[in-house]
Order: structure tokens, then C-alpha cells, then sequence
């Protein structure tokens, strides 16, 4: 039986993800230092809020407030006990707001790194990422979600892991990993080292890509490098909202809604079908988003020169794959805003 995610990746040309869980919880009132995972309990009203704001939107797709919400990372507020619970409860507010949408829309339950460095530089095992990511499943299909989408991993080690306590939980999933490094992840992996992993994963995932990482420009050169390998999973672009900068005390991104449509067209014709953002990707973002993408013709893979001229330069001169060390790190047109 398809999911309804399956569903909608064959009746469509492209799926509108969500954007940003913690900028839009900070403009709610989250202090830094503070747990986004325990306001499914303390303030389960303002989640909901999040959740209706990315339907409103427009997505096809949103993700759960369970990105910490594994043991190592509510332990450091004393709320390793609470995994199952958060999890299950972020979920359940998440698909009463789905259930009344007047289309389908897909909830995904998020599964964030563990926050631990594996062996034998660290001390996290494979079979103790497992069982933190087990943990976290359960508590999310017990929610009732359609998907689980472990996000902004750096290590295969942890992609695997996440794979494995998925198909013990018999969930539907997808994935994504952070290229943040010169096009590689921050441990060193590139796009294609990522596609050749997921030909030896048994439990393959609906879906897979790259988010938040640099900048949109980066991200894209990414998921260029994803297409060009002609992958048989749908590729997924979630990109953040321009660069970040630090503003009187404040992280601020920069881009505009007009950056990010640009961004997803740009992402459609590079190859992803599930098209979304990340951090500093607010409502009039995403709006803005699904406007274009319905009013815009697709057109041919854009240029990497044409990347940097709609969305700015990249903060570095390789993408990790290539050995022509190409730099177009020059300033192009950027539709900003800080």
C-alpha cells in the first residue's frame, strides 16, 4: 500500500515542504538555551500554531517540533524519561492540524542528529544510535505520522543508524544531511558519496536530499550534484533563507521572500521534487515559494554562474565532487534584505 506521501510524489511535479521550526518559534516567544521539544507539553497551543501557519502556507509536507528529541539531547534538560511521550505528542498535535486541511498534507515526524560523536573518536556505538532512534520512531508512529525524515546529518555511521531504527519501527522514511563544508558534510562527506550510501542501505528512503548547511546557493550546487548522478529517489531541497548574520544579540537571515521563490524555481529545475526551507524560512517565505513554483514554467538545469547571479555567491570555490576548483565566489545580484 502507497503512502501518502508515495502518493503525492507520483501525482505531482513537485511537493512544497515547510520551513524553519526554531526561527519561528523564537519569534513566539523561545528564549536560546530553552528546549523546543518540551513546549509540545508546556505550550502545545503554540505549536499548533506553527504547524497551521506551514498549511496555510501552502505545504504538502511539514515536520514535527521533534528535531532534539532524542535522549542524549533532552537529557541536558533533564528530560531523557520523556522521549517516547514528547515525540508521540508533537506528533498527535500535528495530525489533528493535518486532518483538517482541506487537501492531503503529510506530516513528518523529524529526527535530528543524536548530538554524540561515534567510535572510536567519540563514544556513541551504532547499536546506541539505534536504540535512541527507535525510541524516537516509536514515539512518532505512535503519534500517527505518515513519514519519519531524519534531517541535517553529518555522518554516514548516523544516516545508517537512523535507517536501521526505522525499519524496526516498519516506517516509511526520508532523509537529508547538512553540506556545510566546502560541499561536504562536516564529516567530509559529499553528494555523491551520500547516493553511493543509500545503494547499500537494504530499507531504502522515499526520498533523500540536503538542508540548511551554508547558504541557498550552496544547497543547490549540492542537489546539482545530486541530479547529476541520476538517482532513482526523489530528491529533496530544503534551503535556509539566506545567510545568517548576528544582530544585536540576534541571529538574522537575510533573505527575502523574492530570494526564496527564486530559490525554489531554481531548486525544481536543478532536479528536486521536494522543495522546502530551513532556518530563517518564515510563512511569507514559503508563500512566496508555492507562488512561483505554480506560475513559473520549468526550465533547463540553471548554470552555476546563473545560481550566483539570482541567489549569491558560494562561500566556497568546490562543491566537494568536482577537481576544477572553479571559483564563483564573486557578488552577484542578491535579492537581500537585513
Amino acid at each position: 500500500m502507497q503512502t501518502r506521501l508515495e502518493e503525492l510524489l507520483y501525482d505531482r511535479d513537485w511537493l512544497l515542504a515547510d520551513g524553519a521550526t526554531g526561527t519561528n518559534l523564537f519569534q513566539a516567544g523561545l528564549q536560546s538555551g530553552d528546549s523546543p521539544e518540551l513546549w509540545n507539553a508546556l505550550f502545545p497551543n503554540k505549536i499548533t500554531a506553527l504547524y497551521q501557519s506551514a498549511v496555510d502556507s501552502g505545504s504538502d509536507i511539514f515536520l514535527t517540533n521533534t528535531f532534539g528529541c532524542n535522549a542524549s539531547r533532552l537529557k541536558l534538560h533533564n528530560a531523557e524519561n520523556r522521549v517516547f511521550e514528547l515525540n508521540k505528542l508533537s506528533a498527535s498535535l500535528a495530525c489533528e492540524v493535518a486532518a483538517k486541511a482541506n487537501r492531503p498534507v503529510v506530516v513528518a515526524g523529524s529526527v535530528g542528529p543524536t548530538g554524540e560523536i561515534f567510535q572510536p573518536i567519540g563514544e556513541l556505538s551504532h547499536e546506541m544510535a539505534v536504540e535512541m532512534f527507535h525510541e524516537q520512531a516509536e514515539g512518532l508512529k505512535d503519534g500517527g505520522v505518515d513519514v519519519l525524515w531524519v534531517e541535517t546529518i553529518s555522518a554516514a555511521e548516523e544516516f545508517k543508524a537512523a535507517a536501521c531504527a526505522f525499519n524496526l519501527a516498519n516506517m516509511p522514511w526520508c532523509g537529508t544531511m547538512s553540506f556545510d563544508s566546502a560541499g561536504r558534510t562536516m564529516m567530509g562527506l559529499t553528494s555523491k558519496d551520500m547516493v553511493s550510501m543509500l545503494e547499500e542501505i537494504p530499507n531504502k528512503p522515499l526520498a533523500f536530499g540536503a538542508n540548511c548547511g551554508v547558504g541557498a546557493s550552496d544547497l543547490l550546487r549540492t542537489v546539482l550534484g545530486f541530479a547529476s548522478l541520476s538517482p532513482e529517489l526523489p530528491i529533496i531541497s530544503k534551503g535556509n533563507a539566506g545567510i545568517p548574520k548576528f544582530l544585536d544579540g540576534e541571529i538574522h537571515y537575510e533573505g527575502t521572500p523574492e530570494l526564496m521563490s527564486e530559490y525554489a524555481i531554481l531548486a525544481r529545475d536543478s532536479g528536486a521534487k521536494i522543495i522546502g526551507g530551513c532556518c530563517g524560512t518564515t510563512p511569507d517565505h514559503l508563500k512566496a515559494m508555492k507562488f512561483a513554483l505554480e506560475t513559473r514554467s520549468t526550465s533547463a538545469k540553471p548554470s552555476l554562474t546563473k545560481i550566483v547571479t539570482e541567489l549569491g555567491a558560494f562561500s566556497s570555490g568546490s562543491d566537494g565532487i568536482d577537481e576544477t576548483g572553479i571559483s564563483l565566489r564573486r557578488r552577484g545580484r542578491r535579492r537581500l534584505k537585513t
